[in-house]
This record gives structure tokens, sequence and C-alpha cells, in this order.
């Protein structure tokens, strides 16, 4: 669904960090392997449905991968950043999922879908006028950041701003291009990008900044990005990072809704793991899921990263849980 290149299941967590990182990989072989830690106890089988949900990371395996904007320092007028912040202050998790469909399902151009999000939500009212001017709106190669970049695009006309917006692709081009200000303001995500501004600047090595914390993530992302000359707004509490999700039925027959629940109730033979090729040996996938949550799966079943394979293996009872994005279009309710 995503053409930016996440490293769904890589060492910093639920990162988009296309430059730095090797990504999820292809899909692998859709062979189901044993893991290298075993799993005692029965387990839970897959249970077929339609309807996916993710559990709760409760013990917060995963780091924060909000949404904000990115803006050029140069171009950060105090009315520009106060429009912007309006698009954080209406988005969360749930309206970003069924942004994510409308484009994604329904098949809307990623305007209309901001138009109809911004009429339903209020999203100009009480927006200051600014100085004006031109603004870029840059945009990742994918529905989700251009549809993010036209609801920026729709704050900033009526901060009286005039908008463009551009798909530019991935995080390689459009960063130094914000960082130039060839583009004034680009949607991104808390820890993906302070990564990849503390990988730029101090390397591949670089101890990581992003935390578990929303505070102290964006913290270390404004830290990093003073020093490339970029500041951020507020963060929306929407995100899109890494989740673990299993079917509604799977959910309700076992009476797990958190990641504490599966590992407790869950961990043993029956239980099929799936995602991308290298979860077993991630942090933020299957390694990690053995070390914060002590679940242990029975099998693992190499798939996809939070794609159509691993989805579809949840749907049709190939899988008990998966991996998948927690913004993805496939999680909306209706």
């Amino acid at each position: 669904m995503r053409a930016r290149s996440r490293l769904a299941a890589g060492a910093f967590g639920a990162l988009a960090a296309a430059a730095l990182l090797t990504g999820c990989g292809d899909a692998g072989s859709s062979g189901t392997d044993a893991p290298e830690a075993g799993a005692s106890g029965a387990g839970c089988a897959p249970v077929a449905g339609d309807q996916l949900v993710v559990l709760t990371d409760d013990k917060k395996l995963q780091n924060t991968d909000n949404v904000l904007p990115a803006i050029n320092k140069k171009a950060a007028t105090p009315q520009l950043v106060a429009a912007l912040d309006k698009v954080s202050a209406k988005l969360d998790t749930p309206k970003l999922i069924q942004l994510n469909r409308a484009v994604d399902v329904d098949r809307k151009t990623p305007q209309v879908a901001a138009q109809e999000f911004a009429g339903a939500n209020g999203l100009t009212d009480g927006i200051e006028k600014g100085p004006g001017g031109q603004v870029t709106v840059g945009a990742g190669n994918f529905s989700e950041s251009q549809t993010v970049a036209e609801l920026y695009k729709i704050a900033l006309t009526a901060a009286g701003y005039q908008v463009k917006v551009q798909t530019i692709g991935n995080r390689e081009l459009y960063e130094p291009a914000l960082e130039k200000g060839q583009v004034q303001v680009v949607p991104e995500y808390a820890a993906t990008m302070a990564e990849f501004l503390n990988t730029k600047a101090n390397g591949k090595d670089a101890q990581p900044v992003s935390s578990p914390e929303l505070e102290k993530t964006v913290a270390a992302l404004k830290a990093e990005g003073d020093k490339a000359g970029l500041v951020f707004g507020q963060p929306s509490q929407a995100q899109d990072q890494n989740a673990f999700a299993v079917t509604k039925a799977f959910a309700d027959k076992y009476g797990v809704s958190t990641l504490s629940e599966l590992a407790a109730k869950c961990s043993g033979q029956a239980t099929v793991l799936a995602g991308p090729p290298e979860c077993p040996q991630r942090p933020k996938c299957q390694a990690g899921l053995v070390e914060v949550y002590d679940f242990k799966a029975g099998s693992f079943s190499s798939l996809d990263a939070g794609g159509p394979q691993t989805k579809n293996a949840l749907k049709t009872g190939a899988a008990s849980v998966g991996l998948v994005f927690s913004s993805d279009a496939a999680l909306a309710t209706s």
C-alpha cells in the first residue's frame, strides 16, 4: 500500500526511515518456519475473519511515530505554525485510518478526502491570517503523506498563503529539499524523522534517540532538527507505526485486546506469527515481543511488512497475529 520504505521491523522501531535503512525487504517465502525460541503450551490457533483489530502495545515496545509538520526554519512564522498545528489538533489514529480508507479503499483522491475531512472537522475554524506568500508543501510518494499534505494546504490557504502540494519521493529526496527551502513544509513522523536526522548527522551506527515516550522523542527530534535548520509543529495523536493485529474473531474467541494478554494466553505451539522475513531478529518485531512481553509463537510465517500477504493470512485463518501499520486502511471499522 505504501511506496515509502519503512523499517517495519527494524532496529529503530516503526520507522519509515527510507534513507537510512534497508527496509523490510521483499516478501520472503510463504512457508511457515519455527522460530528460534521454542514455545511451550497450546497457544491460540488462527481464527479467520474480515475485520482486523490492533492489540494495544501496553508495555510500549514501539517508538512514537506520531504525525507532525516539519518546517523549514526560515518559513516558520507563528501564523504558519499555528495553522499547521490546527491539523495536528484534529488528527488521531482512527481519523487517519478513515482518511487512508477513503483514498486506498474508496479510491477518492487525496484532495477530495482532505476536503471532506476539513469540512467535517472544522479544520479552518479560527485560523489566523499570516503574512501570506508562496508555500510549497512536500509529500512523500505514498497516499497517507499526500493526504496529510493536502490537509496542510487547506489550513495554510485559510491562513492567507498561496499553497501548492508537490509529491517528491522518499525521505532522501524531500528532507534535503526542506533544509534548502525548496519546500517549506512536509508531513513527518516523529520517531522516524528523529532517527533519520540523527543518523544523517552522526552516522548509521549512532545511538538511537527516539523513545516510546512521545515527549522524549519530540525533544530529541527538535534538537536534531535545530542543527539542520528545521522546526516542528505540535505532534498529532495520529500514529503510523508498527502494530500487531489479529482478527476480531480471534480477539473475541481468546479474550485478548493487549499484547500482554496475547503473551499470557497465546504463547504456544498453535500460535502463528506473520511478518516480514527479518521479523524474528528485529527488536521491534518478534525479538521484541519475546524480550518485552515474553511472547513465544509456535511458528513464524515469512510474508511481508504490513502488506497484503500478512493481512490476507490473518483474514483467511493462516496466521494468528501479524505485523501491520497502525493507520492501515484495513483497520477501518466501517
